[in-house]
């Protein structure tokens, strides 16, 4: 049975593999799930993959959001499949063929998540971007759309915000994987910062989130294993509840 704590995914986007050891070492055990970003996997490679596989049983999710050509992103994939990670992300772009290509490098090693639409996106950049009037009034159906091209393409889930999980599991089914990041626990409060699109844990699991992505809340805080520990039971009593 799925724990409280194993809906946590804490995002290591630290600036040296130093803090980085540091932060597993005190939150091994309180979390389910390490993600790798591009700032700390360019500084220290797969030496920090291996030492979170050696220190405890935290899953790792590797996210460097490949965006390339197909043939590149499998090639690059089938090198990330030999880390040991268990997910890793791929942007969902412009074309299902990349995607493709992402689960065919994977062999069956890693499970592949679409990048949909990142939580920093509001509705002006994507009128900017030059999307239809009908994705930049209603950026979930955005979303939805590149979460059904990703399922299409073999993908084992999505990367997208609580507000949209709900929709993505009604059309793509429970089994597929919803991770959802721009998550805020009720004690903190909905605050300012370059996530727009955010939801409680609570919020996100009742909409049918698997994992959730909680940086901010756990590393700024006093003490951060106390706060990974207060995100539990605010799941446990809340959201599973």
């Amino acid at each position: 049975m799925k724990k409280a704590k194993d809906y946590i995914v804490f995002p290591l986007d630290l600036p040296s593999e130093r803090a980085a050891r540091e932060c597993v070492a005190m939150l091994s055990g309180h979390v389910g799930m390490f993600k790798v970003g591009l700032e700390l996997f360019i500084g220290s490679g797969p030496d920090i993959i291996r030492h979170i596989r050696d220190v405890g049983s935290a899953k790792i999710f590797l996210d460097l959001k490949l965006h390339d050509i197909p043939e590149t992103v499998c090639r690059s994939m089938e090198r990330i499949a030999d880390l040991g990670v268990d997910f890793a992300t791929v942007h969902c772009g412009e074309s299902q063929a990349m995607l493709e290509a992402a689960v065919r490098g994977s062999r069956g090693k890693v499970k592949i998540l679409g990048v949909t639409v990142l939580t920093s996106v509001q509705h002006q950049d994507v009128a900017a971007a030059g999307f239809r009037d009908e994705f930049a009034a209603d950026l979930s159906k955005l979303v939805v759309k590149r979460a059904l091209m990703a399922k299409d393409a073999g993908c084992a889930g999505v990367i997208c915000s609580g507000l949209e999980v709900r929709m993505i599991k009604e059309q793509a089914g429970t089994d597929f994987v919803a991770v959802t990041p721009g998550i805020r626990p009720a004690w903190e409060g909905m605050t300012a910062d370059d996530q727009q699109r955010v939801t409680t844990p609570a919020q996100a699991i009742q909409n049918g989130s698997d994992y959730l992505v909680i940086g901010r809340p756990i590393r700024d805080a006093d003490d951060p294993k106390a706060a990974a520990i207060r995100i539990s039971e605010e799941i446990l009593r809340k959201g599973e509840g």
